[in-house]
């Protein structure tokens, strides 16, 4: 199996901006929540990296797509 075929994009338009909405709510509480909870806001972090680069291996490990298929020619 190829590099290619591990990667290939399999996050969606509409998933990309949810998960950058998600991932900038959850970066603030590094600023804002005291104590350890306060940590939590690098989960954040996730969905903005997965958002960038457009694939989630949650979505390779359960086979799933959220990403429109084009037609080849």
């Amino acid at each position: 199996m190829e590099v290619e075929e591990i990667m290939e994009q399999n996050v969606g338009s509409a998933d990309r901006i949810l998960r950058v909405l998600l991932g900038l709510a959850l970066l603030p509480m590094l600023l804002w929540v005291e104590g350890p909870l306060g940590w939590l806001g690098l989960i954040g972090l996730v969905p903005l990296g997965t958002a960038i680069v457009g694939w989630c291996p949650l979505y390779r490990l359960f086979g799933a797509s959220t990403c429109s298929r084009r037609q080849e020619a």
